[in-house]
């Protein structure tokens, strides 16, 4: 088969049905590029069987807001065009996956159930439900790592040096060219056809009347954004990356989350790429250590969005500062709104509210400064979350669950210098950050960014 198997875990030990493969489409919303519908179309061709693609659409996941459904919700319908125009039927369902899924299983007497890999726990809650609900097989394809997480590493990974190597090591075996999908537009074995979606309802039900963000979503806006960064920023990445004015981030970020761009397609565009090695080397190293080290972190440790989830030193350490006073304490509400005595933090909150984007230097700044104005390490890791999750299109994320404990209890980092509340957690300046890029420029390009977004609400 082309699709490795190292990529496929069986989630159960039913026997495979005559009827069609599904493929539930959920953390990997592509057509092209995409591991988990070339298993499916595999699956279904050796066995002579149709193949139909159905995601479940969950109301209030973690908190999403309709700014982010609407986000998700345009994507799939270009999902819904582009499976027609190859004769692969789509279908969205509402629900409670758990139930939901089952049901659709059974209404197309299915023979095999493909799924995506997710280490988040509500993901795996739902898999495991449909793993018991369903008479078959319900097979797992991880078309999210390139290094599939499971073949990465058996444990969690203390930081990027201990997993760096091991994925060096595989990642020859897996960084591969993809194969076509079949075009089945014109043959018998497709699953039979299906209506389109109605999705100006489904938008008034889960995005309502919540606005856009500045960047247009889908594949195809995926790819664009990739060609963007390869023509004109990768080049002075690995120069100027840390540096918030100087607009070299991805911007990959939203799409990579969606799943509506293939970590596997952007790691092989960036090797051939017309830049410096050290660029490339630096963006690789964001793109697969990193990123796959927070799914290695999230699916291994279960607490992943809570204290437990710190290492032993750093929870020790911020308890033994518990009770260190603390010079400003600011509400949620106050947080949310960017209303505290210090301006780049504000600059950077209002960044989110407004873009939907921040700057992964600033990211850790914004926590850490959390930490510091919350009543206890337990409120700090809550605000942050529920913040970078209301208003990140690319919250709910391992790598926002990752970047938030790091920046906070030291997941993946080391012990520093000791201080107050923040024991011997690293601690991050608003000096520091002067001395690493324009700060003041910073503050007033967002707040003019900030000002111009609300002159065009109020008109």
């Amino acid at each position: 088969m082309a699709v490795d198997p190292r990529r496929v875990t069986a989630l159960n030990s039913a026997p495979a049905g005559s009827g069609p493969v599904v493929y539930w489409m959920s953390r990997d919303q592509r057509v092209r590029d995409n591991w988990a519908l070339l298993f499916a179309q595999e699956l279904a061709a050796d066995r002579r069987a149709g193949l139909v693609v159905v995601f479940c659409l969950a109301g209030g996941f973690l908190g999403a807001t309709g700014r982010q459904y609407a986000f998700m919700l345009d994507g799939l319908q270009q999902v819904e065009i582009d499976l027609e125009s190859i004769g692969i039927p789509f279908h969205l369902v509402e629900g409670d996956p758990a139930r939901a899924l089952p049901a659709f299983v059974r209404l197309w007497k299915a023979g095999a159930v493909v799924c995506d890999f997710d280490p988040l726990r509500v993901k795996r809650r739902w898999k495991a439900g449909v793993a018991k609900a369903i008479s078959t097989p319900l097979l797992e394809v991880d078309a999210h790592n390139i290094v599939p997480c499971r073949a990465a590493s058996q444990k969690q990974e203390y930081a990027a040096y201990t997993i760096r190597p091991k994925l060096g090591r595989a990642l020859g075996g897996f960084l591969l060219e993809y194969p076509a999908l079949e075009d089945l537009a014109s043959a018998r074995k497709n699953a039979g056809g299906t209506e389109r979606t109605d999705w100006v309802e489904v938008r008034k039900r889960f995005a309502g009347v919540a606005g856009r963000y500045e960047f247009k979503p889908g594949e195809r806006a995926a790819r664009k954004s990739l060609g963007d960064f390869l023509d004109s920023r990768l080049e002075k990445y690995a120069e100027l990356s840390n540096d918030p004015n100087a607009g070299t981030d991805s911007g990959l970020s939203p799409y990579l989350h969606f799943g509506q761009l293939s970590a596997q397609r952007a790691a092989l565009e960036v090797m051939t790429a017309d830049a410096p090695p050290a660029s490339k080397e630096a963006f690789l190293e964001q793109l697969i250590v990193r990123r796959e080290l927070s799914d290695n972190f999230c699916f291994y440790n279960r607490r992943y969005d809570s204290t437990g989830g710190f290492p032993d030193w750093a929870r020790k350490t911020l308890d033994a500062h518990r009770g260190d006073p603390r010079e400003y304490i600011y509400s949620f509400r106050q947080l949310e709104g960017a209303r505290t005595h210090d301006e780049l933090w504000n600059a950077v909150q209002t960044e989110m509210v407004v873009r939907g984007r921040m700057h992964g230097y600033l990211r850790m700044y914004w926590a850490k400064k959390i930490l510091e104005w919350t009543r206890s390490p337990e409120d700090a890791i809550r605000t942050a979350l529920k913040l970078n999750d209301r208003h990140e299109p690319d919250g709910r994320d391992p790598n926002g669950y990752v970047g938030v404990a790091w920046s906070i209890g030291g997941v993946h980092d080391r012990a520093f210098k000791e201080r107050g509340v923040f024991g011997t957690i690293r601690y991050m300046s608003l000096a520091g950050c002067r001395r690493k890029f324009d700060v003041d420029g910073y503050v007033r390009r967002v707040n003019e960014l900030a000002s111009r977004a609300a002159a065009g609400r109020s008109g």
